[in-house]
């Protein structure tokens, strides 16, 4: 052999190992997106579980807040619905759009409940209402510290994708961006809601 053909031979070889190695990043940069979404479906999840036991527990107090106890209720399904989805897909930007306005419309539902919880010294006093409430806040810390460790996974695997020379892996591969979970635009929706009864 030739020595020009030796050395293409071993620049193939290195083009071979250096795609297999972009490839092999890829996927576990992408499997740690996945594993940083379990992480706030499995919050997610605890949240959906609080929320019924909350609404049931305010229901003998607000008899005739039905239309408000029933709407925390139908916000949380469709809320749990998209969560179930993006779990399916973890990154998809429709799925994380989805779920981010079925977020905003649960927070929404939640906030007037707890407004209207104001209204009545009955149902602040409940202990089994603060106990939930306390549980409920708890619950979103861990949610919002879950969200940032997704995020920062989604940056990592954007940064990785769409980076020459591994964009041509990724380009190659079908590997593209994934969304990340974006807060929203209103002043009023960035603040937490609060859970004080």
């Amino acid at each position: 052999m030739s020595m020009s053909t030796l050395v293409s031979i071993a620049l193939t070889a290195l083009l071979v190992f250096w795609a297999v190695g972009a490839y092999n990043r890829l996927v576990r940069l992408k499997n740690i997106i996945g594993n940083a979404f379990g992480q706030i479906d499995v919050q997610l999840k605890r949240r959906y579980d609080l929320i019924p036991n909350l609404v049931d527990a305010a229901r003998k107090y607000l008899q005739h807040e039905q239309a408000t106890l029933e709407s925390v209720i139908a916000a949380r399904n469709q809320a749990r619905s998209a969560s179930e989805r993006v779990a399916s897909r973890p990154g998809k930007a429709d799925a994380i759009i989805a779920l981010a306005a079925a977020e905003q419309t649960l927070d929404g539902s939640l906030g007037r409940l707890f407004a209207l919880a104001e209204a009545y010294p009955d149902l602040k006093a409940d202990q089994t209402i603060r106990e939930l409430s306390e549980e409920l806040t708890s619950t979103e810390n861990k949610v919002g510290f879950a969200r940032q460790a997704y995020n920062d996974a989604v940056l990592d695997y954007n940064n990785a994708q769409g980076q020459f020379p591994a964009l041509l892996v990724a380009r190659l591969f079908g590997f593209s961006p994934s969304a990340m979970l974006q807060s929203t635009e209103s002043a009023v929706e960035r603040q937490a809601v609060r859970i004080q009864l």
